[in-house]
This record gives C-alpha cells, structure tokens and sequence, in this order.
C-alpha cells in the first residue's frame, strides 16, 4: 500500500494530506482515506490542539481519472479546542488543498465545475460536465459560480464607461472597462448618473473617464470625479457626424441623379409655367428615365429590379404622360385593359405574346380602347433587353459612403460618380470638405483645430452637418480631448460585444447578478 501511495502522490498531489487505507473498484473507484498527522488546527483561533472527540466518516467527490468518478471515504477527526477565548468548543479537521467545511467535493473537482460554470453557464455547462465523467446539475454550477468573490478592484488610471441592454428596450446597466488592462472592472445597474456616481465616490478618481456623449455619463464624472479629463469617444463622433452627413445627402437628393437632356424640338415656352423646387426636379428626372427604359423594351419588373425601386412606384411613372402629373394630388388614371387583365395574362401565359391577336379576342369580349394600350401591356412581357448601358442613380446611402470613406479606399468607378455629383452642387462638395477635415482631426489628433471647423460648419449652413457642429460646443472640452488624447472607448466596445455574447449564450434566463459574476470572473 506504500508504493500505492507514492503513486499517489505523484500523480495527484492534492491527496498527499491524506493516508489512503484502501481502494475499491465498483462503477466508481472509492478510495478509503484518513487524515494524516497527529493534531488538528482550529479555524476560528487558528490554534493546535491533539484532544480528539470524536471521528466520523464523510464522502467526498473528486475530480474523474480517465472517465471514472473518484469518491473518496474519508475518515475524519473532531478535536476539542483548548483555546478558552476560542468561541468554539469543537472542530473538524480540514485538509489543505482538498476539503473545505460543508462540502462534499474536493478543492479541484470544485475549481473544474466553477472553470465550466463560468464559460458554459447552466445547461450547457451541465452537458460537457457529465460528458467528462462530472456529473453535475445547472442549479449546482450556477451556485458556485454565484459564491465566488468579486475580483479585487485596483487604482484605475484611464476609466471606460458605457451601457449595455440587460433586455432591449427596457432595461439597461453600466459597464466599467479599465482601458490600459482592457478588463471589466465592474458592472451596474441602470445607465442613469447615480450609480456611476456613487461608484466613483466609493474609490479613489481616475486620471482619464472615457464615455460616449450620453449627458449622464457626463453628470456623473463632474460630480464624483471633477479632477479627471473626461475624453468623448472618437467612434461615436465619427458615428453622429455620418448621420449627419446622410441628412445633407438626402436634402440634395436631387443632386445624385444624371441631369436628362431635352428632348429636341421641345419648345422652351414649355416650361415657362412648370412648378420648380427639388421635388418637382426629381419627378421631372425620374420619369423620363422610367419612360427611356420604357422605349428600350423593358417591363415594369425588371425596372423596378434595376432601379431598386417598387413595382407601384414603377407602374406610377410609367402610366403618367407627364411628368406633372405626379405632383401631390395627381392620381394615376384607370386603364382600360383592367377588366381584361385575367384572361390577357392567362393567354400570355399559355405563350400568345402577339399583341394583334390578343387586340381582337378583348375587342370581342368588348374592350373598347385603342390597339396601343394592349400592346404596351403585353411589352412587359416580352424578351428582356440589357439594362446594364442604363446607370442606376445612385442613393443616399451610398453617396454617404463614398462622403465618409478615405479618398483612397474607393473605386475609380465610385470617385468618378462622386466627383461628378459634386460637381453638380456646391452644398454636397462643401459637406465633403468638412467631413474629411474632421476625419482628419481624428486620425491625427489634431484637437486644436476643433474650434475653427466649428465654425466653418456653423457658416456653411448645411442640413445636419451644422446642428451636429452646434452640438459639439455643449460637449466641446470633452471632444476636443477626444480628438487629441489617444485614449478611446475602443476596449469599452469590445466588452460589450462580450457581454452581448455571454448573454445570449444563457438564452436570455439568467439575472443580472449571474451575468455580472460571469463577466468579471470568466476571463
């Protein structure tokens, strides 16, 4: 049984405070222990005492080898205690590194189902446990992950704050990131200025608070922490001036389209008396593109695919003569062919696409319009011609894209559209100017020129390029810092990224308590 033992020892340190007496084989491999040593320490006075008062037997469960289950009988001892300042008359004793009180598994199967617990949470967790030979319930591993401690909070430097959805839409709490470690430090309930306050009064301030631009956040670190340089974080700048540069794109959406020539021989006096403004510009554009496509032989679908647009917003365009017939309070005029349509797509679909033919079968049936109305609907059947020679006008989505991307990013075909929308208008080119300064601001850190695009963008009067420039002055110590200072929520946004994927993986069922002691603890 000595060579046993040594064996043991070898092979599983954390049993070398113990005397292993036997080993029985049944679907688990029992092993029948004492405790070696003659005395036992007390755990309330930490003194020695060797008066034993009594012994018993307790079960432990220890981690598997090669897919067993290790159960170990151990016999214990209980010792009086001779301390007479000692609270406690009596003890147990405990071995280091493998019993504690109360328990009925060892130190290292505890450590293993906690490591489990924290990266798989319940079920999940409970799954590859009894896969590895630890059978274990969810309830079980959630509860050890709940009794482990909070990790200990150090000085932090240069603070991250942010929030984060507990439940979309409802409920919400603060991440705190220490941004040199890039480590959650601590997570809290609500994203109002009160908890963050609090929890800065609790320790000592930080030299650098790193935040989006909410207001609270911002309450919170003049009120708790005023000494520390609060730093609005670089992306969400970036971030509100694309949507504010989308807003000027769409207010000139006219702009994007290609200018459509005159038809020759067009008298000027025609459009003497036509409305102006940029709706009427855009109908104007949009319908003599529909209709040029409309002359090459395509049908209502296959423009609507083109052009992205829909199938009603097509067919509008199409059965409007003019143009000014789109204005607001124009409706589009019923079609003759209407009543006819079922029994029309009916032959077409049988593969009768000779418009003749299918004249004189509706004029049977008494269709009284013309032969030009049945063979426009039956065009949009016919064989498809290639749009691809007809430019697609670009959108607001994507012009704001070629705006906000580096010059050198973009494709020939891109910058040449771009420059020729600009070269069209004035207020789209101006907006360029400004969004590409200020990116240039935050890729080199240039701060000190904050104050004067400022007011650049102030002057130019551009729709959502200059209230965003007015917003930064209720902000402006914290952006300037932003745009010179190279710390940035960068980690914050990482961690949230984080939290998002560690609550989904509990479907949603688990507390804020559980979440939060999964975040700081599980690497």
């Amino acid at each position: 049984m000595s060579g046993l033992c040594d064996a043991v020892e070898q092979f599983l340190p954390h049993l070398a405070g113990i005397e292993i007496e036997g080993v029985r084989f049944t679907t688990d491999v029992v092993l029948i222990a004492a405790v070696r040593g003659d005395e036992g320490t007390c755990p309330a006075c930490s003194k020695s005492s060797t008066r034993v008062h009594s012994r018993y037997q307790r079960t432990l469960t220890d981690a598997p080898v090669t897919g067993r289950v290790i159960r170990i009988l151990l016999k214990v001892r209980r010792f009086f205690c001779d301390n007479p300042e000692c609270c406690s008359k009596t003890f147990a004793e405990q071995v280091n590194g493998l019993t504690r009180r109360w328990s009925r598994m060892s130190e290292g199967f505890r450590r293993m189902l906690t490591a489990i617990g924290l990266a798989l949470a319940g079920r999940a967790g409970a799954r590859l446990a009894s896969e590895l030979g630890m059978p274990a319930s969810r309830d079980r591993l959630l509860r050890l992950v709940r009794a482990l401690p909070d990790p200990p909070i150090s000085d932090i430097t240069v603070l991250g704050v942010d929030d984060f959805a507990i439940k979309r839409g409802h409920h919400y709490g603060t991440v705190l990131i220490d941004c040199e470690t890039r480590k959650v430090v601590d997570m809290l309930l609500g994203r109002d200025a009160e908890p963050l306050t609090a929890w800065l009064q609790e320790r000592p301030s930080p030299a650098v608070i790193c935040r989006d631009r909410a207001s609270a956040y911002a309450e919170a670190a003049r009120t708790a922490a005023p000494e520390a340089v609060q730093v609005a974080d670089r992306f969400h700048l970036w971030k509100n001036l694309a949507t504010a540069a989308a807003k000027c794109v769409a207010r000139h959406k006219s702009c994007l389209d290609e200018p459509i020539d005159m038809a020759p021989g067009e008298p000027a006096e025609a459009l003497s008396a036509e409305p102006t403004g940029a709706m009427a510009e855009r109908r104007r554009a949009h319908h003599a593109l529909v209709h040029e496509l409309l002359a090459q032989g395509a049908g209502f679908r296959q423009i609507a695919r083109h052009l992205g647009w829909s199938h009603r917003t097509v067919s509008k365009y199409a059965h409007a003569a003019t143009w000014q017939e789109l204005l607001v309070g124009q409706k589009p005029r019923p079609s003759l062919v209407d009543s006819f349509k079922p029994h029309l797509v009916r032959r077409i679909g049988e593969g009768c696409l000779k418009a003749s033919v299918l004249y004189r079968e509706i004029t049977a049936q008494g269709f009284t319009g013309s032969y030009a109305i049945v063979r426009k609907f039956i065009e949009q059947y016919r064989t498809k011609p290639d749009l691809a020679r007809v430019p697609r006008p670009p959108s607001v989505r994507q012009v704001t894209g070629w705006i906000c991307r580096h010059p050198d990013n973009l494709v020939s075909r891109d910058t040449e559209q771009l420059r020729k929308i600009l070269n069209r208008c004035q207020e789209l080119r101006a907006a360029v100017d400004l969004v590409r300064s200020f990116a240039d601001m935050i890729t080199h850190l240039h701060g000190e020129r904050l104050t004067a695009w400022i007011a650049a963008a102030e002057q130019a009067a551009l729709p959502g390029i200059s209230r965003f420039a007015t917003g930064l002055t209720a902000d402006l110590a914290a952006v300037t810092a932003g745009l010179s200072l190279p710390f940035s929520s960068g980690p914050v946004e990482g961690n949230v990224n984080r939290i998002k994927m560690i609550k989904r993986q509990m479907y949603g069922r688990a507390g804020f308590p559980l979440l939060r002691k999964r975040v700081l603890l599980a690497g």
